[in-house]
């Protein structure tokens, strides 16, 4: 029972300590001295900083095997450790930032995990790792909307090669170019110097531009944003369902606790006697 106890008080302590803000903000400033790192060796520096760089890289790594090893151990069931997607990549990227920089044959994968490392933020911030699932939850959505934005491009380029081919065959000469001018005309870029190329010879070529401008620029994209913005709203609602199961679990295993220590002195007490 003592043991029992021991264990109970010292998993939680392990949940305060990777929960505190000084733990979180030591390993958000690792991370961001990291990716400094990474950014330094870019430069042509001397053979002194090199070697610097190189210490001070190794031990960012280490720092971060044990970071890792320490919310493993922090985590209430070890076995659903690495089904978050986020404490996978974190292990990915942590037994990759291991391999060697020496090894000719993996330098490429080490360096590569190495600045892989800075993505590593999104997953120590709450607020970065919500946008992200957001954003990957709504790509289904968001697909079904790209579908139909490239069948309304598809429709405008076989109009725009049939008609504006002899005014620019480098602009118009075939679909698949039109395509191109459109993506220019949906960005925005030079738009006005295409619409008035045409126009010398098409008058009412503006209603073109100007109703494929509306459809993709203003249609399409709002229609993108509330797809994200409806899956960030299921997300919230999500998130708080799952904070008050938390909360709740945190409860019961309080309780487990005062239970076990409520039986532990009924134990004393009755020996005593």
């Amino acid at each position: 029972m003592p043991s029992e106890l021991s264990t109970v008080t010292g998993f939680n302590t392990l949940r305060q300590i990777e929960a505190s803000k000084i733990f979180q903000g030591a390993v958000i400033a690792i991370i961001i001295l990291s990716a400094l790192t990474i950014g330094a060796k870019t430069y042509d520096l001397p053979p002194l900083v090199e070697q610097s760089l190189t210490v001070m890289d190794n031990a960012i790594t280490v720092f971060f095997l044990v970071e890792i090893l320490f919310r493993f151990a922090a985590c209430p069931v070890k076995r659903r450790f690495l089904l978050d997607g986020w404490n996978l990549f974190d292990t990915i990227v942590v037994i990759g930032s291991l391999i060697p920089l020496d090894n000719s044959e993996a330098v490429l994968l080490g360096r590569l995990l190495r600045v892989f490392r800075v993505l590593r933020l999104v997953s120590v911030v709450p607020e970065l790792r919500f946008l992200i699932n957001s954003l990957l939850k709504a790509i289904p959505r968001m697909g079904y909307i790209a579908l139909l934005m490239f069948i309304i491009f598809y429709i405008y380029a076989a109009m725009g090669a049939l008609f504006f081919a002899e005014v620019d065959k480098e602009l118009w000469g075939d679909v698949a170019i039109a395509m191109l001018t459109l993506f220019r005309v949906a960005t925005f870029e030079d738009w006005t110097d295409v619409m008035y190329a045409t126009m010398e010879q098409y008058p009412l070529s503006w209603l073109y531009y100007l109703t494929f401008i509306f459809l993709t620029a203003f249609v399409f994209l709002n229609m993108m944003i509330g797809a994200i913005l409806e899956v960030m709203g299921e997300e919230q609602n999500a998130k708080q369902a799952q904070k008050a199961h938390d909360e709740r679990d945190e409860i019961a295993r309080q309780l487990q606790s005062v239970q076990t220590q409520l039986q532990e002195l009924t134990r004393q007490i009755s020996e005593r006697r």
